[in-house]
């Protein structure tokens, strides 16, 4: 039977059940997402945007379908995560406004929507690129448009729209080259064809998604085109095939913007200014709020922009070469239980075990989600014997174990342990925990030991350390008269400043480290410092270093109220 029009309970309808099937899914999207960066959370962050959406809907129902579509779009925009999730929103943003006036939806106009939808979505995202939920959506907008040309069924119309999505799906390998490397479809394309499998469901009736999967499948399987992929989940996680040190730009920075009247708020020199932070920009707003999402290195810069122009919420900062290193992590961990003892045993040799001599529960984490494997209690006033070290490494199944002892009074403990231990080993002479942080992030797999070894001992080179402890008795250090229970500041092991108060040290100190060269500030507050008298600082610091990146790090470290590293 012909369906004409949809009102406004059939289009909730429709949108319930293409969040519902996108919902069903999310995990398989998840899996094949490699691009902008193969952080593995395409799916997660469309569903929690649909997500938002209907949730919006459910609080304020309409039989009108121009309000419903409304609706949906505020909450999508407001709720919208990731870069998907804010293509998603203005797809259906531009799908609203052009129904707003509606109180039924025909299949002309459902093809109208699709099309302004893709128009705002293409708008928002700065460099368009296609083989991605862009071009699916486009495609799919226009099998809209070419069915409601031929028939005035919305059901047919939505069909179509539906199959067209799915061969643009299957193209999109052949559009972007990380796609056809890795053999998958767009992940973010991939969601936007379970949304529009709901919207048909909805529209048939009790029909199963797989079931539908099948007979799209089927029909693009007919299609004379080459290379075509069917929409299929595969087994292993796309993001295996790539490297964590692909990503440029590894925090996915993304806040709304509460529009304050001045300054006034202009579209275009902003997206042309918050550009220069990062990749993967979208800027859209409406007229009391900015929704921003941005690939950045320094996401500060891009929320101390942003804050200009309004009041922050929801902001959401996540490190994307941490997700992905997991995902990888979990993805060997579950191959390696399939596999044999002697496969087994291959595998979980690993190239490089790292051991480090820290002290301080969140330094001890920070070190740990840099690739240690064994950290051993100690620093300045308890030193690991070189038994420790030893027998931390003995737990490690490497090729080499590489020891950053993180202390000048821990080095030779360090050395001994190299020369004693059966497997080759390498010491890397850090003298502080931000020079073991530099050497960390210098380290590269791939490499030798030899040209890591180097390169970590040249990435130490580049960094400054100061301390901030108290003085234990009355001394005397150049011009510096120090007294008992005194704050005092040291530059790479060299008394500096002392003061009588935390906080004046603390600045002379860094008045002393920072220069012209200098990019970034790390803070890293001991066991004994309050956090919001941390943050304080940190605020206070940055207000005085506008220039400078100021990161604040709970440390947790004993004798030592702050560490700071300067780069």
């Amino acid at each position: 039977m012909s369906k004409k029009e949809v009102s406004g309970e059939e289009l909730t309808s429709m949108f319930f059940a293409g969040a519902k099937a996108l919902a069903n899914h999310a995990s398989e999207v998840d899996a094949l997402n490699v691009f902008p960066v193969p952080d593995g959370d395409t799916g997660t962050n469309m569903n929690l945007s649909m997500s938002s959406g209907v949730s919006e809907l459910k609080k304020n129902p309409s039989h009108h379908a121009g309000m419903v579509s409304q609706v949906l779009s505020k909450g999508l925009l407001m709720g919208a995560r990731g870069n998907s999730g804010v293509i998603l929103s203005q797809l259906f943003r531009g799908f609203s406004k052009a129904i707003a006036d509606d109180e039924t939806v025909t299949a002309k106009t459902l093809a109208l929507a699709f099309s302004q939808g893709v128009t705002m979505a293409y708008d928002a995202v700065m460099k368009p690129v296609e083989g991605t939920i862009l071009t699916v959506a486009k495609d799919a907008a226009a099998g809209a448009q070419q069915a409601a040309q031929r028939t005035d069924d919305i059901t047919q119309v939505m069909r179509v729209t539906l199959q067209a999505a799915q061969e643009s799906l299957a193209r999109t390998p052949q559009l972007l080259p990380v796609l056809k490397e890795v053999g998958v479809v767009d992940s973010g394309g991939q969601g936007l064809v379970y949304i529009y499998i709901g919207f048909y469901q909805a529209l048939l009736g009790e029909v199963g998604d797989e079931q539908l999967l099948d007979q799209l499948n089927e029909l693009v399987a007919q299609q004379p085109r080459e290379e075509m992929t069917s929409l299929r989940f595969q087994e292993e996680r796309a993001q295996i095939h790539l490297q964590t040190e692909s990503i440029e730009y590894g925090y996915c920075t993304e806040f709304l913007i509460k529009r304050a009247p001045s300054p006034r708020f202009q579209l275009a020199p902003f997206r042309e200014r918050v550009s220069h932070f990062g990749d993967s920009l979208l800027v859209v707003a409406d007229e009391e709020w900015v929704k921003v999402h941005i690939h950045s290195e320094h996401p500060g810069k891009v929320l101390e922009y942003g804050q200009q122009f309004g009041e922050l919420v929801g902001i959401k900062i996540e490190n994307m070469r941490e997700q992905h290193a997991q995902i990888v992590s979990i993805e060997n961990h579950e191959r390696t239980n399939n596999l044999d003892p002697q496969q087994e045993e291959r595998q979980a040799m690993q190239a490089y075990g790292i051991v480090a001599a820290a002290s301080g529960e969140g330094i001890v984490e920070i070190l740990k989600s840099l690739g240690v494997d064994e950290v051993v209690e100690g620093g300045q006033t308890m030193n690991p014997s070189t038994e420790d070290l030893l027998q931390a490494a003995s737990q490690l199944q490497a090729e080499h174990i590489i020891f950053l002892p993180n202390n000048k009074n821990i080095i030779m403990a360090a050395e001994q342990a190299a020369r004693m231990i059966e497997l080759p080993a390498t010491v890397v002479p850090s003298r502080s925990m931000p020079q073991g942080i530099a050497a960390l992030l210098s380290l590269k797999i791939e490499e030798s030991p030899g040209v890591n070894k180097q390169q970590m001992i040249d990435a130490i080179s580049h960094v400054k350390t100061g301390l901030v402890t108290y003085a234990v008795r009355d001394s005397k250090v150049d011009q510096l008269q120090i007294k008992e229970g005194d704050f005092i500041g040291l530059l790479e092991d060299e008394i500096v400043t002392a003061a009588t108060t935390l906080n004046q040290v603390s600045k002379d100190l860094l008045t002393e480290m920072i220069d012209e060269e200098s990019e970034v500030v790390s803070i890293f507050y001991g066991q004994e410092v309050e956090t919001n008298e941390a943050e304080a600082f940190a605020d206070e610091i940055q207000s005085a270093y506008p220039q400078l990146e100021v990161e604040l790090y709970t440390g947790g470290q004993p004798l030592y109220s702050f560490i700071f590293s300067v780069e």
